[in-house]
């Protein structure tokens, strides 16, 4: 009951929002356990993968590793207009790793990179910004929250089959909490289209440090012990399984639009260190009697 209690903190966290501003259909993961072995290679070829494109202007992600769940996990994550902008991502992806490895740049890379991981799998995600709670109004306020985001909270919620609707109205039953609370946390909610077992809604929130999470709304001060109940019940018949993690974002590994890296250079974009000029060598003194 305690992951059910968390999960549904979270999952009520949510409004009826018209994002008309904001056109971005999904989220393209691609998410790769590595070999814990191997990690220093695999950071070496994904550090190699994001200059190519930086240098060629290629497709656009960020980089966030896992640090509370399954280690040694990286979650890439580009936004996708529609379909139709895989498509036109790809190869963009494919002309910038060329021209950073050369003809077969594509298979060079893999062979590189396929030796430092166990498994890596791809979930396509459906925006739902009609469940998001205070979700950015514009590319501008979005490009702000990513940009200064340093952690990144996913509780990943499956709901059981047929379930879809109830878990959707459970939602929109509690939206009204929140819509008067005053609350100001964001939460982003999306659901899995493919990749991804059907009913499987993802709510993810970022921000700034993980002193930040502390704020963390209660619902249950919200709706009151008796109420709070009611939706508790309800979620625990429309739900099969929550789970939540939390990920550090990996500037080093990113490459995400110009408009995040300027909020934050220094975190995206760190200079590298200067290395110490050595220091002249001063004449000795000749010793008394030479």
């Amino acid at each position: 009951m305690k992951k059910l209690s968390a999960a549904l903190a979270s999952l009520f966290l949510v409004a009826p929002f018209a994002c008309a501003q904001l056109n971005t259909g999904f989220l393209d993961d691609y998410i790769v356990r590595v070999k814990p072995d191997k990690r220093a290679d695999f950071d070496s070829v994904a550090k190699r993968v994001a200059d190519a494109n930086r240098k060629a202007k290629g497709d656009y992600w960020t980089a966030a590793e896992q640090i509370y769940g399954e280690d040694n996990t990286v979650r890439f994550t580009s936004q996708r207009q529609n379909y139709a902008a895989i498509d036109q991502a790809t190869t963009a992806f494919a002309a910038a790793i060329n021209e950073a490895y050369g003809v077969g740049g594509m298979k060079k890379m893999m062979m590189d990179f396929n030796p430092t991981v166990l498994s890596a799998r791809a979930v396509l995600r459906m925006r739902r910004w009609d469940l998001s709670i205070n979700a950015p109004k514009d590319e501008s306020a979005y490009n702000q929250m990513v940009g200064n985001a340093r952690f990144l909270r996913i509780t990943q919620v499956r709901v059981r089959p047929g379930h879809s609707s109830h878990f959707e109205q459970l939602a929109k039953q509690a939206k009204a909490a929140y819509e008067g609370g005053g609350q100001s946390w964001t939460i982003l909610v999306s659901q899995a289209v493919a990749g991804e077992p059907g009913g499987t809604y993802y709510l993810s929130t970022l921000q700034p440090s993980m002193g930040s999470f502390d704020s963390s709304p209660t619902l249950r001060k919200l709706l009151g012990d008796e109420k709070y109940a009611d939706l508790e019940k309800g979620a625990g018949e429309a739900e099969e399984s929550t789970q939540t993690s939390i990920y550090r974002l990996l500037p080093e590994l990113s490459n995400p639009p110009k408009e995040v890296i300027d909020v934050a250079p220094d975190f995206w974009r760190p200079k590298p260190a200067a290395m110490a000029r050595p220091k002249p060598k001063t004449a000795e003194t000749p010793k008394a009697g030479q």
